[in-house]
């Protein structure tokens, strides 16, 4: 339905025309970015699900062997193993941009190299099940780190499509019908004006020629 504030002028339904073209065109590449972004979303989602199974039971394996652990070792001889860590990890963050989406991106590195510096402890008074506790966290941390990447990037992306389908909407159900009937409305008003405009000259006309042949019959 056309706005009753819209001035049925030349201006007006140029500037009518042109939003209607720009609206047109947002429409298309909103709904390509919107079709894009759920293809991207479906892809995290399924990394997301098969992350989330491997961190689930790279920690299912350390929380066993450390109950395994504990039953074989005095408590005393646990904490004081696990008290003072050789190594140090430090975590990095960054992003990246997918569809004008900033998608957290983590890193780490580990203070030394050594690959044996995950275990704090001597093997002497320790049991093989601490061991393979501590080596399966140590293991699952890439991947844990990865999946707090592709969960956050799955809020987000959600977050993002629903934006742009918000926008799809208002452009496909408000803004272009409304720009289409304004555009209709105004040409209807500026035909009607202009007929009015011929009948009033027709009639101006009658009126001169009648003038005038009175005029010269007298």
């Amino acid at each position: 339905m056309a706005s009753t504030t819209v001035n049925p002028t030349r201006m007006e339904l140029t500037n009518q025309k042109k939003k209607l073209v720009m609206a047109v065109k947002g429409h298309r590449l909103l709904k390509d970015k919107r079709d894009e972004l759920m293809r991207e979303f479906l892809d995290l989602v399924r990394e997301n699900m098969v992350l989330r199974q491997k961190v689930e039971a790279g920690i299912r394996r350390a929380n066993t062997n450390f109950v395994v652990a504990k039953a074989g070792m005095s408590e005393e001889v646990l904490r004081s193993s696990l008290m003072a860590p050789k190594q140090e990890v430090s975590l990095k963050g960054g992003v990246r941009n997918v569809m004008s989406v900033n998608i957290p991106v983590f890193d780490y590195e580990t203070r030394t190299p050594d690959p044996n510096d995950i275990y704090s402890y001597g093997f002497a008074f320790t049991s093989s099940d601490l061991d393979g506790a501590v080596e399966s966290l140590n293991d699952v941390l890439p991947d844990m780190l990865k999946l707090a990447e592709t969960e956050k990037a799955c809020q987000l992306m959600a977050a993002e499509i629903e934006k742009t389908r918000r926008r799809v909407n208002a452009l496909e159900h408000v803004i272009i019908p409304e720009a289409r009937a304004n555009i209709k409305y105004i040409s209807m008003k500026r035909d009607e004006n202009e007929r009015s405009t011929q009948i009033r000259l027709m009639k101006v006309k009658d009126m001169m020629l009648e003038e005038a042949h009175n005029y010269s019959a007298k």
